[in-house]
């Protein structure tokens, strides 16, 4: 999914991630993932997610990632919104899609398009298929 926002805009290499947010510690990784995905797609995940492990990105986040056989239609995305001050510094709140498009690449496709610490979910998922 490509991140909505102004600041990603214009990127498309390397910008690219799955969905993926902030849980508790009560809350299991894998009720998290099928949250995300749906408040970022308007989809539910149902079936079994396979996990695909964790990584580190280049800011310190953790992100632990599942794949799902689906019949997801990127025409369809309705994702959630949220709140940013733009353009900066100038006191006007505007509202941005967390998500502003959805694609299917092809696995080569896909580690391009992945911001670069992400693209090890793709070779996880290849060794899986």
């Amino acid at each position: 999914m490509h991140p909505g926002g102004p600041f990603w805009r214009k990127r498309d290499t390397g910008a690219w991630s799955i969905a993926k947010g902030e849980y508790s510690q009560d809350e299991q990784p894998e009720a998290a993932a099928r949250r995300e995905f749906a408040e970022e797609t308007g989809w539910e995940a149902e079936g079994d997610l396979t996990p695909l492990g964790e990584i580190r990105q280049a800011g310190g986040k953790c992100v632990t990632a599942f794949a799902l056989e689906a019949d997801f239609d990127p025409r369809t995305l309705r994702s959630n919104r949220f709140e940013m001050e733009w353009p900066p510094r100038s006191g006007r709140m505007q509202s941005f899609p967390e998500v502003d498009r959805a694609e299917w690449f092809g696995l080569n496709e896909a580690r391009e398009k992945l911001v670069a610490r992400q693209r090890a979910f793709i070779d996880r998922l290849e060794e899986v298929l």
